[in-house]
């Protein structure tokens, strides 16, 4: 973490959880895909930190003790090291004197920051979408990989036809019925009077 930004490429494909853009990039690289081409982008970054316990001097004191075995271990081998004939008991009075010194480090740093915090916490950096980009020389054919990996969508299907020459039924749609405007020119309207034929007579005659 840290450093300048790597540049990152076109976005291919969203998801909301980390483990399906995991399961993306896996993909692209088992296609030979260049690792270094790809790249996951976290959008709405937010940080959650879970609490795990209460830290007292028990507790800072055990941690030390974890802590302080994995100094006298190191102690130990270098005392191997330098002398290969030294006696076993040597090598264990170096892991108590290891556990010693984490003990009381871990209890000295509480001491200091417990009026601070007085619990014990992991952090995590969580995203609500998650984004895979690809550089540009890669980026079609990403796209087709993932396309194929992709189920495609069903189609839609069509719409019901409505018979008009049966009588309608609750809640069916019957189709505009045609304007005047929309008649065909040349036919006679039957709502409105036509000529008189020849030799009939006019009215008030």
């Amino acid at each position: 973490m840290g450093g300048t930004p790597q540049e990152h490429g076109e976005t291919i494909a969203e998801y909301s959880s980390y483990e399906g853009a995991q399961k993306s990039v896996s993909a692209l690289i088992a296609a030979d895909i260049p690792a270094k081409d790809i790249a996951i982008v976290g959008r709405g970054l937010r940080s959650v930190e879970t609490v795990t316990g209460r830290l007292g001097y028990a507790a800072a004191a055990r941690s030390g003790a974890i802590n302080g075995i994995l100094l006298g271990l190191l102690f130990s081998a270098i005392f191997v090291l330098g002398t290969p004939n030294a006696a076993i008991q040597l090598f264990v009075g170096v892991m108590f004197v290891g556990i010693a010194i984490g003990m009381l480090m871990s209890i000295i740093t509480y001491s200091v920051l417990r009026r601070r915090r007085d619990y014990t916490s992991i952090t995590q950096l969580i995203a609500e979408e998650y984004e895979v980009t690809v550089l540009p020389r890669s980026l079609q054919r990403a796209r087709q990989i993932l396309g194929a990996a992709t189920p495609a969508a069903p189609a839609p299907a069509p719409a019901p036809a409505i018979d008009v020459d049966s009588p309608p039924q609750y809640g069916e749609r019957l189709p505009p019925a045609p304007r005047p405007e929309d008649a065909v020119p040349g036919l006679a309207d039957p709502t409105q009077p036509g000529p008189n034929p020849p030799g009939a007579s006019q009215p008030g005659q």
